[in-house]
């Protein structure tokens, strides 16, 4: 099967998923887009189905530097990478920083990689211009190194494999507005975009307000604070406390997942719903349970499996995607049983895998 096999047209990837893209036994073929010219911030997307090799034609040693493990998101990229790995049969080191301020060290553990025999790399990065140095010596040495998840502005990357925070929350705007065309009755929504200056954050928030603009959704002032469960919690008992009409609260998964027990509490199911504009294992649950209304996936685990497999196409000087993401799909009641976990997070109780022999 061809790398890009185009789909009938991306009208068919824009609604929810077909429970057939998601075959019991493979995670592949895939929806996803390509985007072109490669790297370009607003180049153009293209609907893709993402078709993975079979087998490596030897045990490559990819190196994979994450920023950190701390949380699910992470997890669930680590689970893509090892899982991958296993499946082509290639081996996998991975090593952490241990949190976002650890720029010397992601970039100390990435030299310490390529020194004990890497042949290629993937960096999940901890700043998108902090890395371009060793990202250029590591490249200089014929070594290949694939972006993964964050974003870097290195023109020496050989392939990006990664999604657009601005999409996730154009896209939890579109579910909005879709719902609340122009000329149907205003609805109110309250908008939790996360911590104010945050490059994924403002992301979030044009791709957002894009989205609701022309339609019949009214967004109220943005409620900007720290992600954690008490700041956001607070942010959202001063949106109901003012607007008692409000009949939405997006925003961040901590959000959503915070506001569920508020809501049940104060009566209000059925009256405010909750969206996320990214999805964690609290907002799954949620919308399971009916709690959460929806939220766009990124497919974390699968951005992981495809930077593994561009790892072994360009060591395989094989046909490869150099810019390329899984299709973000919002997931609500509607679709939530045809949408696997193990596609979009990782499995319950996974464990960090940090070497695959």
């Amino acid at each position: 099967m061809n790398l890009t096999l185009k789909l009938a047209g991306a009208l068919a990837l824009a609604t929810a998923l077909p429970a057939s893209v998601f075959a019991a036994d493979a995670w592949y073929p895939y929806p996803a887009e390509e985007v072109t010219p490669a790297f370009s911030a607003d180049g153009k997307t293209s609907a893709v189905t993402y078709t993975p090799l079979e087998k490596a034609e030897k045990p490559w040693n990819i190196c994979v530097s994450f920023p950190h493990m701390k949380d699910a998101y992470w997890l669930g990229v680590d689970y893509g990478v090892a899982d991958e790995a296993k499946r082509l049969g290639v081996k996998m080191n991975l090593v952490e920083a241990g949190g976002y301020t650890e720029l010397n060290k992601q970039i100390g553990q990435i030299e310490d990689c390529v020194s004990s025999g890497a042949d290629a790399v993937v960096i999940g990065a901890i700043s998108y211009e902090g890395l371009n140095n060793v990202v250029s010596e590591v490249a200089a040495k014929g070594i290949p190194v694939i972006d993964v998840i964050n974003g870097m502005s290195s023109p020496d990357l050989a392939a990006k494999s990664l999604v657009s925070f601005k999409t996730m929350g154009f896209e939890t705007g579109k579910y909005l507005a879709e719902k609340h065309p122009a000329g149907s009755e205003p609805v109110k929504v309250g908008w939790f975009p996360g911590p104010a200056g945050a490059g994924w954050v403002e992301a979030a928030h044009a791709g957002f307000m894009e989205a609701v603009k022309g339609s019949a959704v009214e967004v109220l002032e943005p409620r900007f604070g720290d992600t954690g469960k008490e700041a956001q919690l607070k942010l959202v008992e001063d949106v109901l406390q003012a607007n008692p009409d409000v009949r939405y609260l997006a925003g961040t998964a901590v959000t959503a997942e915070a506001a569920q027990g508020l809501i049940r509490e104060r009566g209000l199911q059925g009256k405010v719903d909750l969206l996320a504009f990214y999805m964690t294992p609290g907002v799954y649950t949620g919308i399971q349970r009916g709690f959460i209304l929806a939220a766009p996936a990124d497919s974390m685990v699968v951005q992981g499996r495809i930077a593994m497999d561009q790892a072994v196409r360009i060591l395989e000087g094989k046909e490869y995607i150099k810019h390329v993401g899984p299709k973000i799909f919002v997931v609500d009641p509607s679709n939530i049983a045809d949408t696997p976990r193990e596609n979009i997070l990782p499995p319950d109780g996974y464990k960090p895998v940090f070497s695959v022999e």
